[in-house]
C-alpha cells in the first residue's frame, strides 16, 4: 500500500527541508515541506497564476521573525521533483488562544494551489488526521476560488467581502468611474490644499505611518499591530513594500501601506488622522498608488477583505470601482468554527479607549501573536 510520508518540524532550531517519516494508508502520499529553506516552493510560487503575496517566502519569513510562526507546506509532488501542486499554513501556538495550523496568518486570503478538487480534498483529509492525532485544536483555509466540498466536514469560521480594482483600463477611464463626491472631488480638494505625497520604506515614513496607525486603531477599539512586524515585512520584502505618506506641510494625516506581487499591488493597511479627513488625504494616496501601479504594468489592486458588517468601509472601496466578492475562512473540526482568537482584544476596548499610546503599543505587542 503507498504511503503518506510528513515532515514533522516543531522547533525553528531543528527544521531541515528534506527528512520523511512514513504514515501508511493513502493511495495518494502527500508530503510536507518547509517553504524556507526548499528552494521548490519559492520556483513553484513565482510560477503559479493563483498565487498571492501571502504565499511568499519573504511575508513567511516576516511571520516567523515577528511572531515565530512556523510555516509548513504540503504537496503531493515527491521530494527532489518540480512541486506541482501545494497548500501553505503556519503553526501558531498559543496558551491563550490553542495550538492551530492556519493558512496564512495575519493573509485576507491564501488559495490552496491545487489543479483540482482531489487534491484539495487529500490535503484537508491529510489535516483532519494531524488535527486528529497531534491535538491542533483546528486547522484554517482562507481560499477564494476553491470552496470545499460539504464532504469534507469543514465549517465556515467568518464570512467577508473581498475587494479587487482591474487596473487595465486608462486612467482617464478609471478616474471616469470613481465616485464624483467621494472620489473625484476630494482628489482634486487633496490637489488644492497642496497636500504632499511620499513614499518609501525610511525609518522617518515608519514613525508616520505608526503614529497614524495607533490614532486609527484606538478609533477602531483595538491596539496596533507591533512595530516589529511592519519592520520585519521592510526588511524581508525590500522595495515590494511600500508607505505611502500624505501630509499637510509637515504633518501627516493619511498613510497607507502597500505590498507588490507580480501583477497585483495588495493595500494591506491603512490609518489616518480624523481631523483632517476633510483635506481628502486617502483619496490622494489611492491615486497615487492607482497611477504608479499602472506605470509599473501591474493589472490589480487588490483592496483586501472586509467585515460584512463594515458597510462604511466597502461603500469606500466600490465607491472606485472596485468589484466585491464573498470570501469564507473554513475550519476543522466543525465545533471549532464558532471560536475567534481576535475576541481577547475585543475584550479590551475599553481599556484602549483611554489608554495611553504607549499602554496600546504593549498590548498590541502582547496579544497579536496570539490572534493569527
Amino acid at each position: 500500500m503507498p504511503a503518506t510520508y510528513e515532515v514533522r518540524s516543531r522547533s525553528p532550531d531543528k527544521r531541515c527541508a528534506s527528512s520523511l517519516r512514513p504514515v501508511i494508508g493513502r493511495t495518494r502520499s502527500v508530503f510536507e515541506l518547509n517553504p524556507l529553506l526548499d528552494p521548490r516552493w519559492k520556483t513553484f510560487v513565482d510560477s503559479h497564476p493563483d498565487a498571492s503575496v501571502f504565499h511568499q517566502v519573504e511575508w513567511l519569513q516576516a511571520l516567523e521573525s515577528c511572531y515565530g510562526y512556523v510555516p509548513v507546506a504540503l504537496t503531493l509532488s515527491p521530494p527532489g521533483s518540480p512541486l506541482e501542486n501545494g497548500l501553505v499554513l503556519c503553526e501558531v501556538r498559543s496558551r491563550l488562544t490553542g495550538n492551530r495550523l492556519v493558512s496564512i496568518p495575519f493573509s485576507d486570503h491564501c488559495e490552496p494551489l491545487i489543479n483540482d478538487l482531489e487534491e484539495l480534498e487529500l490535503f484537508v483529509a491529510n489535516l483532519a488526521e494531524r488535527v486528529e492525532k497531534s491535538g491542533w485544536k483546528y486547522f484554517e483555509l482562507r481560499p477564494i476560488l476553491h470552496t470545499p466540498e460539504d464532504k469534507t466536514n469543514l465549517g465556515i469560521s467568518q464570512n467577508y467581502y473581498f475587494h479587487r480594482l482591474d487596473l487595465r483600463p486608462s486612467e482617464q477611464t478609471l478616474f471616469k468611474k470613481f465616485h464624483k463626491d467621494s472620489v473625484q472631488r476630494k482628489i482634486r480638494r487633496a490637489e488644492r490644499e497642496a497636500l504632499r505625497y511620499e513614499e518609501g520604506t525610511s525609518e522617518t515614513l515608519l514613525q508616520h505611518f505608526y503614529k497614524l496607525m495607533i490614532t486609527t486603531r484606538r478609533r477602531q477599539g483595538l491596539p496596533p499591530q507591533p512595530l516589529s512586524w511592519f519592520r520585519s515585512l521592510i526588511t524581508r520584502m525590500g522595495r515590494n513594500v511600500q508607505i505611502r505618506v500624505a501630509l499637510k506641510a509637515e504633518t501627516p494625516v493619511a498613510s497607507i501601506l502597500t505590498l507588490t506581487t507580480k501583477r497585483s499591488l495588495v493595500y494591506k493597511y491603512g490609518c489616518s488622522d480624523s481631523r483632517f479627513s476633510n483635506l481628502g488625504g486617502t483619496p490622494l494616496l489611492f491615486w497615487n498608488v492607482i497611477r504608479q501601479a499602472k506605470a509599473n504594468g501591474l493589472e490589480e489592486l487588490d483592496m483586501g477583505r472586509s467585515d460584512i458588517a463594515n458597510t462604511g468601509l466597502m461603500t469606500f472601496k466600490e465607491h472606485w470601482g472596485a468589484k466585491r466578492s464573498a470570501v469564507n475562512y473554513w475550519r476543522y473540526p466543525l465545533k471549532s468554527a464558532s471560536s475567534n482568537p481576535e475576541r481577547f482584544i475585543r475584550y479590551a476596548r475599553k481599556l484602549i479607549s483611554v489608554a495611553p499610546d504607549q499602554a496600546l503599543v504593549m498590548l498590541g505587542n502582547l496579544l497579536y501573536r496570539h490572534v493569527g
